[in-house]
Formats: C-alpha cells, structure tokens, sequence
C-alpha cells in the first residue's frame, strides 16, 4: 500500500552486510508510534524481534506470523545449531499467545530448517521468511477480491453509498500488505464503489482510531471514527451495511477469536439482521481446536492500556495522560470470542465459507 506517493510492506528484510549475500536485519514500520510519528525501525536479533511482537511495534494476526519468521532467519545468523533455533522459536511463540499465525509460522521455518545441513539454514531461513512475506501479499490481495464480490452483491438496489462498520485494525498494517477486513474495502474503493467506513476507536489501545484511521485517510477512503459503543445505534437506524473485522484465530467449528469488542458488534448485528463477516487468511484457521471459549488462550495485558492513554498534545508532544483515579484496579483482557452461530460468513482467499463449511473441508482435509 502507499503513504502519500510511496509504496510499503510492514516489514522486510534489511539489506546484506559488506561482503555477504544475506541480510543482517530486519526492518519494521514501528505501529506504536502510528498516527502522529511514523518511523522505521531496524531489528538486529531475534530478542528484539520477540520484543516488537510483545510490545506490538508489530502486530495483527498475519504480521506477527511475517515478523516470527524473520525472527528465525535473524536467530539463524547467530547460529545455525538446532538447539538454538528451537529455544529461538520458544521465545517467539511466548511473545503473545493468541494469533495462532505466529505458531503456524514458526512451525513451518523449524520443518524447513531442521532437515537441511547447518551450513545451508541461514540460507534457507532467509528465503522461507521471504515466501512467508511474499505469500501474504498474495493471499491478502485475494482476500480482497472474494470480498469484493460480497460488498458488490450489498450494494445492488442501493442508490447512496455502502455503509462497513470494521473494529480493531485489520488493514495492511496488521499483515505484510493490503489487510484482511480492509481488503475488500480497498478492492471495493479502487473498483469505483461509493464506500463508507465506521471506524470502530477500539480501547483500549485504539487501533481502530489511531491506525485503521490513518491508513484509510492515506488511501482517501471516507471514514468516521465512532466510539465502541456507538455501532449498535448506527445498526438500529438503518446506517450500517456490513460488518467485516479480521480475526486472531479461528476454530474448525467457526468460533472468531478477534479484537475485545468484536463479540458485542456481532450481538449486535444479530439483533439486526445485519451480515457479519470474518477476513482471515487460511493460517488464521486453527484446524487442531474446536470451541473458541474454551481452547483459545485469551491474552491479558497491561492494565496501564486500560488506565491511561497517549495522544498528541498541543505542544507537538505525544503525551500519557492518566484516565482514571489513583489507584484504581483495571483488568485488560485482550480479546474475546464470537460463536460461528453469530459469523454470517468467512472470507478466505479461497471464497466466503459459512461456519458449517469449515467443518466439512475440515474433513475433506482429513480423508
């Protein structure tokens, strides 16, 4: 995608050192400081990988499964010994617990790495980080124009413009390129269509606000931001079209790991008989888990996410302010889940799937 005239991935890797034909780091766009200061970082080493991951300098499902990758062709510059590759990939699927991407990834760099001779794994590594990049792009791009297809279908009849209502960011910000739930927004925009997003603010971190905002503002999509609280109103009076937001993790069954504040906008919806979809590419499918409540790992993080909040002073300054009183106890569950009973659809690069679907290719897969 573009900021202003340029084009970006989220992440890639660094060029080679003098006199080696392999890279020695591994750039990100560094997501903490989005919207108000976008900067490039350099990661060294799998460690500062593993802490991008943590402190969501990279982050969506897809991104962190990119980023683990490159983690392990940085931890394979450090040595190619396979005990230090399987601490390493250790350290990076204890970095966050929910995006199943990241385990599929690191699963994938260790099946490739670990039957090849030591001296080729550096190789190797930097080259299956470099698919694993590369084949987001693709499979995200055509998540995009199964999308597509669906947001062509709800607007025929309608004489104003299409209204989606996302939550969280799953744009290209939250994969190497072009988004999961965004996607089709993109495909949709570029096609001609007179598109419209509610931009859910999503606390506690307000990756909707703050990232999904200003991606969308860089693409010149119209847009509106709305507290979280907001949607089930615009539902009511007729505003809303669509729902689409990506996912963390999904179940065989079709149980939608996402964003905390995803299961209330899919209540919602319910209620009013609004199509609620679900983007994901297929590593986002966890084929090994059956109820999303009970076998998914829900991430607690900081309560100082819930507590106080960072904006742009008037001074130019980014600034922390507090948002409670002193003292106060705050619990910051990351995400929650929605049943498949609430999912109208899920949009994979392959086409739209109901819920029931899943389970039959699940079995086609296993026969």
């Amino acid at each position: 995608m573009k900021i202003g005239k340029q084009s970006w991935r989220t992440i890639w890797a660094g060029q080679p050192a003098s006199g080696s034909m392999l890279p020695q780091q591994v750039c990100i766009i560094d997501q903490t400081g989005l919207p108000h200061q976008f900067r490039v970082v350099e990661i060294d080493s799998v460690r500062q990988m593993a802490e991008a991951i943590r402190n969501m300098q990279v982050r969506g499902a897809p991104l962190i499964g990119a980023a683990a990758a490159y983690g392990m062709a940085l931890a394979s510059l450090e040595s190619d010994d396979e005990k230090h590759l399987q601490e390493s990939a250790r350290l990076l699927l204890a970095s966050r617990p929910t995006a199943v991407n990241l385990r599929w990834a690191l699963e994938r760099m260790l099946e490739r790495l670990l039957p090849v001779s030591p001296h080729l794994r550096c190789e190797y590594a930097w080259r299956e980080a470099g698919c694993i990049a590369d084949e987001d792009v693709v499979i995200n791009h055509a998540i995009g124009q199964q999308g597509l297809n669906l947001l062509r279908e709800l607007a025929r009849g309608k004489s104003r413009r299409l209204n989606i209502l996302t939550h969280c960011n799953a744009g290209w910000l939250a994969t190497v390129d072009w988004g999961t739930a965004l996607a089709p927004v993109y495909a949709a925009f570029d096609a001609g269509m007179d598109v419209h997003v509610w931009v859910d603010e999503t606390r506690p971190r307000n990756q909707g606000a703050s990232l999904t905002a200003w991606e969308l503002a860089q693409h010149g999509i119209p847009f509106t931001v709305i507290c979280d609280n907001a949607g089930g109103h615009l539902m009511q009076h007729g505003q809303v079209d669509c729902v689409i937001v990506g996912a963390d993790r999904v179940t065989r069954t079709g149980d939608v790991c996402n964003k905390i504040g995803t299961y209330l906008k899919a209540l919602a919806a319910f209620d009013n008989q609004i199509p609620f979809y679900v983007a994901v590419p297929t590593p986002t499918i966890d084929w090994r888990i059956e109820s999303g409540v009970r076998d998914i790992p829900i991430e607690e993080r900081d309560p100082r996410e819930v507590t106080t909040i960072s904006g742009l002073a008037d001074d130019g300054t980014v600034r922390t302010l507090s948002l409670t009183p002193a003292g106060s106890m705050a619990a910051n569950p990351a995400f929650d889940v929605t049943p498949a009973r609430l999912v109208t659809g899920i949009i994979t690069e392959h086409g739209c799937v109901t819920p029931n679907d899943l389970i039959r290719i699940h079995q086609e897969m296993k026969e």
